[in-house]
């Protein structure tokens, strides 16, 4: 099943999503990489502070699928599911980039298996083992044993959302 998200509307472009699994926590998808997605850039940053009223405002194009995606054939997205990674900026509804290429390590945010289900949480490496640590004091972290099915499919690159 296709879905197409709409990156653009007043430019006519389109990012597509191909559906590859859907779950209680993430809804995974592909990107389509056969289609460039240049979007309009500023030319120069945009300040947060004082606005300079001297600059000139020169549009350059920028692809989304260059700049988000390294290695494309490890890359693929999920739509977030809950929020018990709000405090580490993801809430429901939002994109998250997966690299599966990149090393997991101590304190990174990772989308893991574990017994059945997928799970985003950051990475907590100690001396009495493994754990998943939510990034919202509802939640509590889940410490992988021997006896489960664990296994850290990829690691979060970025993370989209609209501002709320």
């Amino acid at each position: 099943m296709a879905d197409v998200y709409s990156c653009n509307e007043n430019l006519g472009k389109t990012m597509r999503l191909t559906r590859l699994h859907s779950g209680s926590v993430l809804d995974f998808f592909t990107p389509d990489l056969t289609t460039l997605l240049e979007l309009p850039l500023a030319g120069t940053a945009i300040a947060a502070g004082f606005p300079s009223p001297a600059e000139e405002y020169i549009e350059i194009a920028l692809d989304l699928n260059k700049e988000l995606i390294k290695h494309p054939a490890a890359t693929f997205y999920a739509r977030v599911k809950g929020n018990s990674m709000v405090d580490a900026g993801i809430q429901d509804g939002d994109l998250l980039v997966i690299d599966k290429a990149l090393e997991a390590k101590e304190g990174s945010i990772a989308v893991c298996f574990l017994d059945g289900e997928f799970t985003v949480k950051r990475l907590s490496v100690r001396e009495e083992g493994v754990y998943l640590m939510p990034a919202n004091a509802e939640f509590k972290p889940i410490k992988i044993t021997e006896e489960n099915d664990f296994l850290v499919w990829g690691i979060v690159a970025y993370v989209i959302h609209k501002p709320r």
